[in-house]
Formats: C-alpha cells, sequence, structure tokens
C-alpha cells in the first residue's frame, strides 16, 4: 500500500513537504519525495493535505491496569498492602484485550509505558508494550523498563487513612532511601562474592 502527496514526519534526519510512504507486510518498505515515487501497482492512497507521524509512544500510563467500564474486577493499579512493593510487575496485572488498547492504537499511540499507580512509595515495575491488542507475552517491548516511586500525596493519604506510615513524604523519601541502600548494599555484596 502507498501513501502519495503527504507531509511526512519522520523524527529522523528529514521530514518530506511532498512525500510517499510504501507499506508491506505492516512495515515501511520505502520512504521519499514524490517526484522519486515510482509506482509498483500497490494500492495507493492519496493524502493531499494531510500528515502522517511516527507512532506515538505515552511514557506514563497505566493501560490495562485499571480496565475500562469493568469495575473493581478491573483495578489493579493499587497493591495497598504494603508501601514497598517492588517485586510487582505490570505485566502480571494488565488486561491487552481491555478496549483501551485499541482505542489507544485508533488514536496513533503504538506502545506505552504502563506501570503501577502511586498509593506505594516503591510502587513496583512498569512495561513497555505495544497497543496491538493480543496477549501479554506477544506485547511486551520491554519489562521492567521502569521502577515506579511514589513522592506526593497519595502514599500518604493511602497510608494515613489506616494509621499508618508514612505520614509525610519527610517519611516517604527515607523509605525509599533505605531500599536504595539495601539494593546498593545487596549488589555490592554479590559483585564481591
Amino acid at each position: 500500500m502507498d501513501f502519495i502527496n503527504a507531509r511526512i514526519v519522520t523524527c529522523e534526519d528529514r521530514d518530506y513537504e511532498c512525500g510517499y510512504l510504501s507499506v508491506g507486510d505492516g512495515i515501511i518498505t520505502a520512504i521519499g519525495e514524490m517526484t522519486d515515487y515510482q509506482p509498483d501497482g500497490s494500492e495507493v492512497i492519496d493524502l493531499q493535505g494531510k500528515s502522517i507521524y511516527p507512532g506515538f509512544i505515552d511514557a506514563h500510563t497505566h493501560l490495562g491496569m485499571w480496565e475500562d467500564g469493568i469495575g473493581f474486577e478491573g483495578e489493579d493499579g493499587n497493591e495497598k498492602s504494603d508501601p514497598i512493593t517492588p517485586q510487582l510487575r505490570a505485566i502480571d496485572a494488565v488486561n491487552s484485550f481491555d478496549r483501551c488498547f485499541s482505542e489507544a492504537a485508533a488514536a496513533g499511540v503504538t506502545a506505552v509505558v504502563t506501570g503501577p499507580g502511586s498509593a506505594n512509595a516503591i510502587c513496583g515495575q512498569a512495561a513497555c508494550i505495544k497497543t496491538a491488542t493480543d496477549r501479554i507475552d506477544d506485547i511486551i517491548v520491554k519489562a521492567p523498563v521502569a521502577m515506579k516511586m511514589a513522592l506526593g500525596e497519595n502514599p500518604k493519604t493511602v497510608y494515613s487513612e489506616r494509621d499508618e506510615g508514612p505520614f509525610t513524604r519527610m517519611a516517604t523519601a527515607a523509605i525509599i532511601r533505605e531500599q536504595l541502600f539495601l539494593a546498593k548494599r545487596y549488589a555490592d555484596d554479590i559483585a564481591e562474592a
């Protein structure tokens, strides 16, 4: 399939004010100026006056962790049992068949970083996944891609309601600092062994 006469933004070395983009088997096979376009019998879509952009990547979402329209059964973003939960993995909570994936893809979002909510000081492991609706194992780009931590009001709110700490940002920061120190010491011990 060839898309012609479009403004093409590549996010690379150059853009094309009036260009073509050819796609075959779901991948881009050619891109260039319209003056260089050679039709090969493929289906042609004229995008005169329109633009083509690379797929967007949303770097902070909870896609698939708070499912659209399901209610409590689909709310898997915050584990409120402990303010320190680095072992939690987003890929264990994501429902990759939730309609939010097809909605994101339709809006041009091709990948997201999805992860736990901000209830805990150390919330868990985020993952980069594609928005193609498929089994979670088939859409993972990288997991884990980040460790989510929260210093704001969420840990204070969640745990103060239960009369547990942390009650302040100072305490939240201290919890994170202590866990990072322990992780470094653990890594040093392994390196020395």
